[in-house]
């Protein structure tokens, strides 16, 4: 893939990347987030076009705003670097093209679908992982459309593996079912085990946006690699409790959102899920 080609897709995620970090800042004040101008949060003032530069402004301007001076988090260019390279790495891992018997580069589409399917659900997982380690809520008006298209590009899938018999009929055999149902009852088996640990606890330990997230990952991540994601996020979490604790950071009363370790565990086995699970059934055999 030429070096042009992933230059655009990490510009276009950085551009991305900026669009969040407005839906992560208007979830919180209920502003609307097409119609609404881009404005400093300390000071109001209306930001002009070279003030919204995805990266290249944050670090033109010195980390804080050209009208009032005051600080800007480090938030913004973060959400766009990591935007910028889920981005890339979509498209890495997809292979979208190929060089043909004549040395020229020839982008096949046929992937286009799932693309734009597993960079809408990182943007959600983006956006979810910010806010709840800000405000510690995982914001339906995000998790919710998340679930719905999720749901829908699975039964798409089901669609995409059918095939016409001998009649002319559309087969859609059991068998045809499963990238479907496996995600399905993936999604329901980790959202009923959060629900446990909420009942279990009485909201202390988890809460009902930590249900909802996991039955997500269920739906994204499917069978095995939900296990794998579970326990990932449970390991970290637990190893970045124990050090916040250590260094007297936390308390063991203290609140720790959840939802970014379910994230991050996601996002990493959607993308080396899959070779970690085939290198351990090899080792085990």
């Amino acid at each position: 893939m030429p070096f042009l080609f992933y230059l655009f897709i990490f510009f276009f995620g950085l551009c991305i990347g900026s669009f969040l970090n407005v839906v992560i800042f208007r979830l919180e004040t209920g502003e609307g987030i097409i119609k609404s101008r881009s404005h400093c949060p300390k000071c109001g003032q209306t930001l002009r076009w070279y003030d919204l530069i995805p990266l290249a402004s944050f670090f033109i301007l010195r980390g804080r705003c050209r009208y009032c001076a005051k600080s800007i988090s480090w938030q913004y260019p973060l959400v766009e670097i990591t935007t910028g390279s889920m981005f890339l790495l979509v498209f890495w891992n997809l292979e979208f093209g190929h060089w043909d018997f004549i040395g020229n580069w020839k982008l096949e589409i046929g992937n286009l679908f799932t693309a734009c399917y597993m960079l809408y659900v990182i943007c959600s997982l983006i956006v979810i992982f910010v806010y709840d380690l800000r405000h510690y809520i995982i914001p339906d008006k995000i998790i919710y459309p998340a679930i719905g298209t999720a749901l829908l590009f699975n039964f798409y899938r089901v669609l995409n593996f059918g095939n016409w018999d001998l009649f002319g009929i559309w087969n859609l055999g059991f068998g045809i079912w499963r990238p479907f149902f496996y995600p399905l009852l993936s999604a329901f088996a980790a959202a009923t085990f959060f629900l446990a640990l909420v009942l279990i606890t009485r909201g202390r330990g988890m809460g009902l946006g930590d249900v909802k997230l996991a039955f997500l990952m269920g739906l994204v991540l499917g069978w095995p690699s939900i296990l794998l994601a579970l326990l990932l996020a449970f390991a970290s979490g637990a190893l970045v409790g124990l050090t916040l604790i250590f260094f007297k950071k936390k308390t063991l009363k203290s609140q720790i959102p959840f939802g970014p370790f379910l994230v991050a565990a996601t996002v990493f086995t959607l993308f080396l899920g899959d070779k970690i699970i085939n290198w351990y059934s090899q080792l085990l055999l």
